[in-house]
């Protein structure tokens, strides 16, 4: 049976990925200075304003200001693409963090209730959704082109859409492709309405090709820049809040998403904590050729340190069942969230690199270490 999944991935000069950036640069800042930090911070932005808000304890301090300005010039924002960096309003409606919730964190609870999701397949060399991990590799392309003026007129804005065509389980090839990017006026066609058919084709050739040439095919779709043109973009076009890409930082639509954002959240709150330790047992238990695809859910009650609820599904490829699977996890691993901060050594500032092109599928990280495959083997 022929199924189509599609996911996309968005650039790093996207109005919310801006947003997830600064809210985990809040973060690593503050972990830097006081690794105990409590930290929730939200952050809004729109055309000449960002508010950055939410509930912080810390020992620490973070000028905002010099902050957010920072970020916005790392990501590539000039006058040419509507947002001046050192003129932007920044507004600070940081508070504390409530009491009623840090009296079950202090005890090793949970920082917040709900569930968390974990996923992992064979399908590609990451163990990640094979749609979700092309639109990343669009992004990181889509971002090498422009720090490097390979084509100089793009923006830091963009967006990009993969269609995977599946035989059952198997990946086919890709069917359709949406990448919009940002661009200065002058690859603009006599119209004034859309980008020339050369700029198109450098978008392909340049941009696509380099990334997803194996996967390419005749009947493959492309649509790039479908609305005509893409010069006014980021904040200046839409506005942007930290936690509104979810799907794009975890699986894509391959599987269900537990509903908590990750970004600007210190490791206390099991919406981040748990979450990676659900990807590390599902992608270890794959790695062990115990199961080809792997869905967990970890559920979580604020102020509780052990999760409520386990549950394993191996979605019909399990070499074991999956409760055999679950009574491991459950006797192998400590699953409370001083456990997992622990385990990953999660107090210290490596959040910020998350915040664009997904928290999974990146071997750099912690939660994706395959140093548990053993583990798995001998207990099974």
């Amino acid at each position: 049976m022929k199924r189509f999944l599609t996911s996309e991935s968005v650039a790093e000069g996207h109005p919310d990925k801006i947003c997830d950036q600064i809210s985990d640069a809040v973060l690593d800042e503050l972990l830097k200075q006081d690794p105990h930090s409590r930290v929730a911070c939200e952050t809004f932005i729109t055309r000449g304003l960002v508010i950055v808000g939410g509930e912080i304890t810390t020992q620490g301090y973070v000028e905002l200001n010099d902050l957010v300005r920072q970020i916005l010039k790392e990501i590539g924002y000039t006058k040419e693409f509507g947002l001046e960096p050192d003129t932007i309003g920044v507004l600070n409606a940081i508070s504390q963090q409530s009491p009623d919730i840090a009296q079950g964190v202090n005890r090793g609870g949970a920082g917040d209730q709900g569930t968390m999701i974990g996923y992992a397949t064979n399908e590609t060399p990451e163990r990640m959704p094979l749609p979700i991990m092309l639109a990343h590799k669009l992004m990181h392309r889509l971002a090498y082109v422009r720090k490097n003026k390979i084509l100089p007129y793009l923006g830091p804005d963009g967006k990009a859409q993969v269609t995977v065509e599946y035989e059952g389980n198997r990946p086919l090839h890709v069917s359709c492709i949406v990448l919009s990017f940002q661009h200065t006026p002058d690859i603009l066609d006599d119209t004034g309405m859309s980008i020339t058919d050369t700029a198109r084709d450098e978008a392909i050739s340049t941009i696509i090709k380099p990334v997803l040439g194996d996967w390419l095919d005749e009947p493959t779709r492309y649509f790039i820049n479908p609305t005509g043109k893409f010069v006014i973009g980021g904040p200046i076009s839409d506005t942007g809040m930290t936690g509104r890409k979810v799907i794009v930082d975890t699986y894509g639509s391959t599987v269900p998403h537990g509903g908590g954002a990750f970004s600007g959240k210190d490791p206390t709150k099991v919406d981040r904590s748990a979450a990676y330790m659900a990807r590390y047992l599902a992608k270890n238990i794959v790695e062990a050729g115990l199961a080809d695809r792997i869905l967990i859910s970890l559920s979580y009650s604020i102020g509780v340190a052990e999760p409520v609820a386990i549950d394993v599904n191996t979605l019909g490829t399990g070499k074991i069942p999956d409760q055999r699977l679950r009574d491991i996890i459950k006797k192998q691993f400590d699953l409370t969230p001083r456990g997992i901060i622990d385990y990953f050594d999660l107090l210290r500032p490596i959040y910020r690199q998350t915040a664009c092109c997904g928290h999974f599928g990146r071997p750099e990280l912690p939660w994706e270490k395959t140093d548990a495959i053993d583990v798995f083997l001998k207990a099974a």
